[in-house]
Parts: structure tokens; C-alpha cells; sequence
């Protein structure tokens, strides 16, 4: 006689009372092992609470990352001026803004769509590692380069694709050591981007006239190279997922909100960092300071940016990231419309502040406003690199097309600007 179908082999030819013997046996062992989980899983919690000095090491690290990532791409702005003057005096604004502009595209892109397998592999230490070697070798190239092809893919590219890997390692790691104050930690690591931005330009500013293009940049890859250390030495994360993360995830796109903040990214980085790259010609341009004062003005949007990346994080864990992002965003469009209105020193320097201010928000933030739109925490990652994709592009043609428009006058470029700010606002 053959057994019913509708059992399994082990519980065939068992009597009642061994049926329920072995499923009651398996639920007390089901039952163990999942206290035993919870237990450890405590006990990691009590252990990492205590251990704060790991958890702050983490913001270190991320700090020195943003330094020589997004510190980098905030400093072009320096380079562009030089090269408008200097070693590619005879290329166009927008030919020079387009070096800038494809670092600036595959920071995001890199970082936010490529290295996310590598990560989640388990390759943490790896990706920190390739992305000192690519930034640094990238500006050693870039201090011998004597054609625009070459600058394009010594600093264009090269230290584009090293940045692009130090960007999502000083993200990722943030939500594994910190949870109520997860948007004030990665905006003091976010800040290390500002200060970079504040340094290298001055450093930039300082050494060439004294010793020359190419050793004004050596100096800053050695820069680089000895705060990457930093890192390379105390990066280190918690857990890595169990399974392979996907590049794409087509279930997504099917929310709303997350389509209209991507759309919105977008806006928002075509129009974001064109001051970065144009402020200082701007004042050469209407007298309003000598070429000296006028280079600064960019250190002071990075200064700015410094409090912009840290104040609005800290109240952003209380009101919600995405109710932080969209008055920010919206400050910036209507500072980037009075743009062409200032006409003396003082209102150029208030114009700095404000404008780097509301923009670190919008940097530091998208972040964690992303994370409260995915709509499954297993695939934040994929859903973060899907939208930094869509920032990435808005990178790649915003400036190019700023000095496209410039060749119609200032006011061209500045209602760009504050029109995209708008679109980013809104959406």
C-alpha cells in the first residue's frame, strides 16, 4: 500500500503520538534557535553601544573619504580659473567645465551604481584602498599633463573613478553604527567635503604662482595620500548582506515619491555647484575684487557648505530628512535668481555663505532621505545607487551648459541655476 501523498516520507508510516513527538521537537528546537539569535543579536548591540570609540572612528574615516572625494570635485573650480588663463587658455569655458563635470558624474555614478556589489561582497577595505591609489595616481598625472585630452582623463576621469569608490564605503557604513543619530553622523562625515573644498583651492592658490602647476598639485596628491591613510587604518564594517545586492530593481520605480526625489536629484545637481565653477570668474569679470580676493570666494562656499552639512543633519533626525531637503532647496534657487545683483564685495560674500550653506544641505541630506523612501531597507543600497544615477547625469551636462549660456551674458547661467534649484524643490 502506498503512502498518502499528503505527507512527507518521515511521518508515512508514524504513529499519532510520533507525529506530534517530532513536530514538537523540531518547534522547541525552531524556538531555541531563535532565541539563541535574538540573544546574540543583543548581546552585538549592547557591544557596539559601548564601543563608541569604533562607531566615531567610522565618521573619521568617512570624514577623510568626503575629504578626498567630494572635497576633490569641490575644488575644480580653482583648476577651472587656472585653465581658463593658463594651460588651456586656448578651450573654451564650457570645453574646461566638461573635466570637472565627468569627475563630478562618475563620483556619482561609480559610487552609487558600481561599487554597491563590490561593497556587499564583502570588499570594504578593497574599494578604500582603489580609491586612494586611482584619486592620488589621477593628480600625480594630472600635474604632467601638457593637452586637454590628457587632463580630461587624468583628472576627469582617473580621479573621478577613485572618488567614486571612497564615496559609497563613507555612506554605507554610517546606518551599521549609528540609528537615532544617523543624519547628524553623516553630515559631520559629509563636512569633510567642504573642508576639502576649503583647502586644496588655497593650497592650489597659493603654490602655483610660487612653484609651478605641476608641483602645486603634487602637493596636494601627497595630501591626499597621507590623509587616505586614515581609512585605509580604521575603516571596518559590521555585517555585510548575506546575499548579492542587484544593480537594478524595477519594483521601485513603481513608487512615486521615489521617482519625483530622483527627477528632483537630478535638477538638483545640474544646477547645484555651477557658482562653484563660475563664481569666481563672475567677480574678475564685474570688478568686484582683484583675481587674488576674487579666487577666495570659492573657499567661502565651502566654508559655508561646512555648516550646511552638519547643522540641518542634526534637527534632520528629529523633522524627517525630506521635510529638511525641500526649503534648503528652495532657499538656493532664490539666492541663485539674485545672483546677477551683486555688485560689491559684501553682497558677494553674504551671496557665498548662504548659497554654500543651503547647497551642503542638499548634498548631505539625499542620503538619508533616499533611505526613507526605499520601500525594502534589504535593497536601500540599489535604490540609492538607481537614484544618485539620475544626480549623476544632472552632474555631467549642468556646468557644460552653464558655459554654453555664458557666451549670452551672466544673467543666462544664473536663472539656469535657480530654475534647476526650482524643478529640484518642487519635484
Amino acid at each position: 500500500m502506498d503512502p498518502p501523498t499528503n505527507e512527507s516520507p518521515t511521518h508515512a508510516w508514524a504513529t499519532p503520538d510520533e507525529i506530534a513527538s517530532s513536530d514538537s521537537s523540531q518547534n522547541l528546537e525552531i524556538q531555541e534557535k531563535k532565541k539563541s539569535d535574538d540573544q546574540v543579536s543583543v548581546e552585538t548591540e549592547e557591544v557596539i553601544s559601548e564601543n563608541t570609540l569604533i562607531a566615531w572612528l567610522q565618521v573619521l574615516g568617512a570624514f577623510f573619504m568626503m575629504f578626498n572625494s567630494w572635497g576633490i570635485a569641490n575644488t575644480f573650480g580653482a583648476y577651472q580659473t587656472y585653465y581658463e588663463t593658463g594651460l588651456l587658455a586656448h578651450e573654451s569655458p564650457s570645453n574646461i567645465s566638461w573635466i570637472g563635470s565627468i569627475q563630478a558624474f562618475l563620483l556619482l555614478f561609480v559610487g552609487g551604481l558600481i561599487t554597491g556589489p563590490i561593497y556587499d561582497a564583502g570588499y570594504l577595505r578593497g574599494l578604500v584602498i582603489a580609491g586612494s591609489v586611482l584619486g592620488v595616481t589621477g593628480m600625480m598625472m594630472t600635474s604632467i599633463c601638457k593637452e586637454y585630452w590628457q587632463v580630461v582623463l587624468a583628472q576627469g576621469v582617473l580621479v573621478g573613478c577613485g572618488s567614486g569608490c571612497l564615496l559609497l564605503p563613507s555612506v554605507a557604513v554610517m546606518p551599521q553604527y549609528f540609528t537615532k543619530r544617523r543624519a547628524f553622523a553623516t553630515g559631520i562625515g559629509a563636512a569633510g567635503s567642504s573642508l576639502g573644498g576649503v583647502i586644496y583651492p588655497i593650497v592650489f592658490h597659493e603654490l602655483q604662482p610660487r612653484i609651478g602647476f605641476g608641483w602645486a598639485t603634487r602637493v596636494i596628491a601627497f595630501i591626499m595620500l597621507g590623509t587616505l591613510m586614515v581609512p585605509i587604518l580604521v575603516m571596518r564594517a559590521r555585517v555585510f548582506p548575506s546575499t548579492r545586492r542587484p544593480l537594478f530593481d524595477k519594483n521601485i520605480l513603481r513608487s512615486i515619491p521615489y521617482d519625483l526625489f530622483s527627477l528632483g536629484e537630478f535638477f538638483g545637481f545640474m544646477g547645484m555647484y555651477i557658482p562653484f565653477y563660475y563664481v569666481t570668474s563672475y567677480s574678475i569679470a564685474h570688478n568686484i575684487a582683484n583675481e587674488n580676493l576674487s579666487f577666495y570666494l570659492l573657499t567661502l562656499l565651502n566654508v559655508g557648505s561646512i555648516f550646511g552639512r552638519i547643522v540641518p543633519n542634526f534637527f534632520a533626525d528629529v523633522t524627517g530628512p525630506l521635510n529638511i531637503t525641500f526649503p534648503f532647496i528652495l532657499f538656493c534657487s532664490i539666492i541663485a535668481f539674485c545672483w546677477t545683483s551683486v555688485h560689491s564685495l559684501g553682497q558677494m560674500v553674504v551671496f557665498c555663505l548662504s548659497y554654500g550653506c543651503f547647497s551642503g544641505t542638499f548634498v548631505s541630506i539625499t542620503g538619508p532621505a533616499l533611505a526613507t523612501l526605499s520601500n525594502d531597507m534589504s535593497l536601500v543600497g540599489t535604490h540609492m545607487g538607481m537614484s544618485f544615477t539620475f544626480g549623476a547625469l544632472g552632474l555631467l551636462v549642468g556646468n557644460p551648459v552653464a558655459g554654453v549660456l555664458l557666451k549670452r551674458g551672466w544673467i543666462a547661467p544664473a536663472t539656469f541655476c535657480g530654475t534647476a534649484n526650482v524643478l529640484a524643490a518642487l519635484f
